[in-house]
């Protein structure tokens, strides 16, 4: 409760609640700590370029299917990319592969979705040059790392920076735990270019490069058998219901909305782990939910479930820039 009190005054109230100050003296803790961290780290290179996917922002904001789109891009171009995350909601501590089958109380449920849709290697750690030595080790053809959420990960050096932001912008505009921010707004004229997920922020950096991002639903799945599919017009006029543990919940039964279903929602908060009883709201219906969601909810009771994927849709422009901006640093080196 208290977590979606704390997301709704960082993103859905115009007046504060003056309960919000109470946390002043930890927002003066994290501002402090976060930029004696940031001064006292020393960055260190892998072998090999790093491409970073991350926000200034806490909660999802569309990075995981960014991730993906690039690997497949970069795949296209001739690389051989490597995934590493922290494995966040997972267990894992050190250097751990990620396959298809993992424990996603281990590895975490974004690494474990990012290992079943692309056929890539997949490593975790608290400690993502860890993760990178250890995958580079492990898989000496990768050429080239990408980092999913490692924005603030500055012991991990990166050749190139992508910053996402979705609908919520930046909320209230203040720094943990008064609101989103996990770095100043200034940061983003550090980035090599910012992803706009159905953002139209105004105060972005002009002298930065802007790329706009949509999410684009695929077609449902059976939780239980993958291979049965089905369309929005196979549900439509049944008692659905549908649950999203994500960073923007909203953005999911919109997505639902607008594929003209109707529907009883339950949000949880982001990286939710779930239990049989979670699902019971949905007893006497169908449960729609994400694909993030899913890699948790396999097995958990008998309730018939329909999974929704999603694929980041951008123009080819963007590659293009990484490649060109990658390029351009290894001949200044």
């Amino acid at each position: 409760m208290f977590v979606r009190w704390l997301q709704q005054q960082w993103f859905e109230q115009r007046r504060r609640s003056p309960a919000l100050w109470l946390l002043l003296p930890l927002h003066a803790f994290f501002v402090m700590a976060s930029t004696l961290k940031r001064r006292l780290t020393r960055p260190q290179r892998l072998s090999v370029p790093v491409i970073v996917v991350g926000n200034i922002t806490v909660g999802g904001a569309g990075k995981t299917p960014l991730t993906l789109w690039l690997a497949e891009q970069l795949q296209q171009r001739g690389y051989q990319p490597g995934i590493v995350s922290r494995g966040y909601g997972g267990k894992n501590v050190g250097p751990c592969a990620v396959t298809a089958s993992s424990d996603p109380a281990i590895v975490g449920d974004e690494a474990l979705l990012l290992a079943r849709r692309v056929n890539r290697p997949v490593w975790v750690a608290r400690d993502r040059l860890a993760a990178g030595r250890a995958l580079l080790a492990a898989h000496p053809q990768v050429n080239l790392i990408l980092c999913d959420d490692g924005l603030q990960h500055y012991r991990l050096a990166r050749d190139f920076e992508l910053a996402v932001f979705d609908r919520r912008g930046a909320g209230n505009g203040w720094r943990l735990p008064l609101g989103p921010l996990r770095e100043p707004w200034s940061r983003l004229a550090t980035v090599d270019a910012i992803v706009c997920n159905n953002f139209s922020g105004h105060r972005l950096p002009p002298q930065v490069r802007q790329f706009t991002m949509n999410l684009q639903a695929g077609q449902f799945y059976r939780l239980d058998d993958p291979s049965r599919h089905a369309v929005a017009s196979d549900l439509a006029g049944k008692k659905l219901y549908a649950l999203a543990g994500i960073g923007d919940p909203g953005r999911f039964f919109d997505t639902l909305a607008q594929l003209g279903l109707s529907f009883s929602a339950q949000a949880f908060p982001d990286h939710h782990t779930y239990c049989a009883d979670d699902l019971l709201f949905a007893k006497d219906g169908i449960l729609l939910m994400t694909e993030k969601d899913a890699v948790k909810c396999a097995g958990l009771g008998s309730l018939e479930t329909w999974v929704l994927p999603v694929d980041a849709v951008l123009a080819p422009t963007l590659i293009e820039y990484i490649l060109e901006k990658l390029r351009d640093g290894r001949q200044a080196a």
